[in-house]
């Protein structure tokens, strides 16, 4: 019997690669493959197949669910013959190291490893065994690296990320700093591209996390 693999991720693109990767290594077939666009849909689909002796694999961009760490633990711990792969490129050490000790249930991936490496780690965790990508392996083991070595961004750079973070638009920040909407663009992108992030959601999430802008102000 085939594995039951759900991918949750609300991210379109994400769902589609990864289930067509796991029918063409012959990990799974289609109808065994199920998509969870966020943390209730996964929850409900956990429900529905880590039952009887059903091994769920879940494939899950925490970042992107409104899942808090308790709760994913908790998850872990209520379905005991789930597997999870963190599949993200935005993991804390503090969060690895809590996931990883806490649980063998979790394997962890990074969205830019190699295409064998995640095939790997498909294989390995559909068959039980707990897979850790190198780069976390030793991230976990040796500490992060300076933030600011990490990322890179510049004081105008950090100043738009804040401001895109207060849920300013491009042409409000443009008038602010008395730049073009052109010019403010092509910030944004080079904030993206050295954040390692597709859109301004994840990137007000690093801002966050690094300490750029905090939560807080956007309420007042």
């Amino acid at each position: 019997m085939h594995n039951v693999f759900i991918i949750a991720d609300p991210q379109d693109i994400t769902n589609w690669a990864v289930s067509r990767l796991l029918v063409h290594h012959g990990l799974a077939v289609a109808a065994s493959v199920h998509a969870a666009g966020n943390a209730e849909g996964l929850k409900q689909l956990l429900q529905q197949y880590a039952q009887g002796d059903r091994n769920p694999v879940v494939v899950l961009d925490y970042t992107l669910l409104d899942l808090s760490e308790e709760e994913l633990l908790i998850l872990s711990q209520r379905f005991t013959r789930a597997r999870f792969i963190l599949f993200s490129d935005q993991l804390s050490t503090e969060f690895l190291r809590r996931m990883l000790y806490g649980s063998q249930s979790f394997s962890v991936m990074l969205k830019d490893d190699s295409m064998n490496e995640l095939v790997d780690c498909l294989h390995r965790t559909a068959s039980g065994f707990q897979y850790v990508c190198p780069r976390i392996l030793s991230l976990v083991e040796n500490g992060d690296v300076a933030q600011e070595e990490k990322y890179p961004l510049t004081a105008t750079e950090r100043e738009i990320l804040r401001s895109l973070a207060l849920g300013h638009t491009t042409k409000e920040i443009a008038a602010e700093r008395f730049l073009s909407v052109y010019t403010v663009t092509t910030h944004r992108k080079n904030i993206f591209r050295k954040l390692h992030v597709n859109n301004v959601q994840e990137a007000v999430r690093m801002a966050y996390r690094l300490g750029i802008a905090n939560p807080m102000e956007y309420y007042i």
